[in-house]
Order: structure tokens, then C-alpha cells, then sequence
């Protein structure tokens, strides 16, 4: 670990010294990418609510970042702080991007790979990795988010044998839904939930990208439904049965969310800083007046005990050692911690800081969409609280 040289107003614990070599490659490789890559084009894609997945894809895949953090095919198995830091330059840019990559790689290739036959993987994790193929993840539905255990999304046998199943049912703010050439869908089965892969394309198989949306506009958000779609006996996912499966993967994806949006709060603070130091009001720079010091010191503070919330489960992680409650406490806190730092830091931009010239309101839009994705911020509240009561307050 090297000792700080300077007081960097973007970091000012050096937390960023408190990662390996190699985790500083991935986070300035990744960051680089963003700046030159996709940070020109994000108010433009925001305003027309759009995001160039299939151009994108390949040149993720390139960087490694597709399914980064799982071994072998393809993937690049870095460890479980490389793919936060990843996340948190991805996120820094844009939620929507961030959750492009989480998407593909720890809710749909992790699915694959942690409960897929020998021969799924081998069909679509080396594609998936490479950025050649696309995949979602199908748990929520329009009338059950956080209460998947009663999702009416159905798989039975085809005239109650072995043979081919059949899945009738729908989902709901599905990322990567309509571009997806496969998609991880859960379903109830007589045995109990199960997983199964949908290909593209299949008959009775309908996508509708979601419109009108305030919150990550740069992303690709849809409803899926299956209307009767015949799917072929080796299509389940064979190593896992109920919601283990699918929930397991999720706690892939909020690990991602609590590293990302301390880049999505980073981003946030060092725009309201670069700004308050060059307007002028008053004749002088309003970085100079101490309500102003005072919302950038607030906002420095939470954003680096954010960023070692989120090393320090990084490192549990790494260990073996997490458990869902530390994920539960790192998404609660995190995504809450930079939300509360996107409305201050508009409020020190004043009129500009509703525009896409800078990243402050959208990176606030789209928090509220984070704030209750994979686990809303009362379901996360509950977790602890049955982690430090012992009791369940679900039912």
C-alpha cells in the first residue's frame, strides 16, 4: 500500500490506495473508457432515451468487463473488489450502463454458470462473455417485485410427461429485455421455481420495450410475455430448484449496485465541486461561501464512507465471508447515501444543474430507479432488521 502523496479532492482518504495493483488498472482502464467512450454521448442518449447495446456489447466484452467476476469460459475471473471498482467507474458514467453490464454478467451469465448444464454454458457463456450475445433476467413481474415467491409466470410438462415444457406468464422492467437473443426466466413448476432459457425468437414469445420513463433513459427496459412458448426439455437450468437460485443471483447484482453508486455519488460531488469553484457570484467563486463548503464537505464525507462500505464488503466477499445481511447493509446505505448527494449537488449547480450538460439530475433520475430495483430500500431495512433481531417482519 503506497502512502498518499497529496490530498485529492475526489478521494481524500486515498481509499483508492487501499486497492491492488491490479484493481487500480481495471478502475483507470475502465474510467478511461467511460471518458472517452460513452461520457460525449450520455445527454444525448438520455434525451432521446436511448442506449446502443449491440454497438456497445463487443467493446465490453473486449475489456473483460462481461461477466468479469466468474472462471472460465471466456470470462476473465477477476476478484470481487476488481468487479466493484469496474462497477463504480461504469456507474459513474451511468446507471444505465452499470446495470447493462450487471444484467449480463451477474444476473444472467452467473445464472448460467452457476446452475446451467455442462452444455448451456458452453452454448452462451463464451458468446455472452465476448459481447456476441445478449441476455436478461426474468424474476419480477407486473403484480410481484418484492414478493417473487407468488409469481404466476408457469412451466408445465407438455402432456405431463419428460418431455418438452410449456411457459405462460409475463415479467416486467426487464433489462436488455427486447434486444436479449437469450433470456434467464423463472417460473413455477410443480416441483417449485425454476429456471429456464428462452432463446430469441421463440413462438409466443412477445417483447415491448417500456416507454415514458423518467429514469435511466439510456437503457433498455421491457415487458416480456409468454404465451404458451414451447420450450424443449433441456432448456431448464438442471442445478438448482426454488428461489434460491434466482435470489442468489441477485445478491451478485446489488453487490455491483453498492460499488456503482459510489461512482454515480463521486460524480455527482466532483461536478458540484469543479462548478463552485468556477461561478462567480458575488465576485467571487461560490466554492468561497461557507453554505456552499459546507454541502461539498457533507458530500465528500459520505461519498468516502460509502467507498469503504463498499471495500470492506468487497473484502468479505473475497474471504468467503459475506452474507446477504452485508449485502443488504451496503445497498441501503450506498444507493441512499448517493441519492441524498445528487439532490445537494443540484442544488449548488442551481438552473444548470437540471440540464444534460451536466450529469447531476440524470444521475438523481436515474438513483430512484436504483433505489428500488433488485431489493427496494424497505425490503434491504427488513433484512437487517431480522439480522439484528433475530425476527422476521416479512408477514
Amino acid at each position: 500500500m503506497t502512502k498518499p502523496t497529496r490530498i485529492d479532492p475526489a478521494d481524500l482518504l486515498a481509499v483508492g490506495d487501499l486497492l491492488s495493483d491490479e484493481e487500480r488498472l481495471i478502475r483507470d482502464t475502465v474510467r478511461k473508457f467511460t471518458e472517452e467512450r460513452i461520457r460525449p454521448h450520455l445527454g444525448d442518449w438520455f434525451e432521446r432515451g436511448v442506449f446502443p447495446a449491440r454497438e456497445l456489447a463487443p467493446e465490453l466484452g473486449a475489456l473483460g468487463l462481461l461477466g468479469m467476476h466468474l472462471d472460465g469460459y471466456g470470462c476473465a475471473g477477476a476478484g470481487a473488489v476488481a468487479y466493484g471498482v469496474a462497477c463504480m467507474e461504469l456507474e459513474a458514467a451511468d446507471s444505465g450502463l452499470r446495470s447493462f453490464v450487471s444484467v449480463q454478467g451477474s444476473l444472467a451469465m452467473r445464472s448460467i454458470h452457476a446452475f446451467g448444464s455442462e452444455e448451456q454454458k458452453q452454448r452462451w457463456l463464451p458468446g455472452m462473455a465476448a459481447g456476441e450475445l445478449i441476455g436478461c433476467f426474468g424474476l419480477t413481474e407486473p403484480d410481484f417485485g418484492s414478493d417473487p415467491a407468488n409469481m404466476r409466470t408457469r412451466a408445465v410438462r407438455k402432456g405431463g410427461g419428460n418431455g418438452d415444457w410449456v411457459l405462460s406468464g409475463s415479467k416486467m422492467w426487464i433489462t436488455n429485455g427486447s434486444i436479449a437473443d437469450v433470456a434467464v426466466v423463472w417460473a413455477q413448476t410443480e416441483e417449485g421455481v425454476r429456471g429456464f432459457l428462452v432463446e430469441r425468437g421463440a413462438r409466443g414469445l412477445t417483447a415491448t420495450d417500456v416507454h415514458g420513463k423518467l429514469s435511466l433513459r439510456a437503457s433498455v427496459t421491457s415487458e416480456l410475455s409468454f404465451d404458451e412458448v414451447v420450450l424443449p426439455a433441456d432448456a431448464v437450468l438442471p442445478g438448482v430448484t426454488g428461489l434460491r437460485g434466482p435470489l442468489s443471483s441477485l445478491n451478485e447484482a446489488r453487490y455491483g449496485i453498492l460499488w456503482g453508486t459510489v461512482g454515480a455519488a463521486r460524480d455527482c460531488y466532483t461536478a458540484a465541486l469543479d462548478y463552485a469553484k468556477s461561478r462567480i457570484q458575488f465576485d467571487r467563486p461560490i466554492a468561497g461561501f461557507q453554505l456552499t463548503q459546507q454541502k461539498l464537505v457533507e458530500m465528500m464525507l459520505e461519498v468516502e464512507k460509502a467507498y469503504l462500505v463498499a471495500l470492506r464488503i468487497g473484502r468479505l466477499k473475497e474471504q468467503g465471508a459475506v452474507r446477504p445481511p452485508h449485502i443488504s447493509f451496503g445497498k441501503l446505505n450506498n444507493v441512499r447515501t448517493a441519492l441524498e448527494i445528487a439532490r445537494s449537488a443540484r442544488t449548488i449547480l442551481g438552473a444548470n444543474g437540471i440540464t444534460t450538460e451536466y450529469p447531476v439530475l440524470r444521475h438523481a433520475n436515474n438513483l430512484e430507479s436504483v433505489l428500488t430495483y433488485e431489493g427496494t430500500s424497505e425490503i434491504h431495512t427488513l433484512v437487517l432488521g431480522e439480522a439484528i433481531t433475530g425476527e422476521s417482519a416479512y408477514r
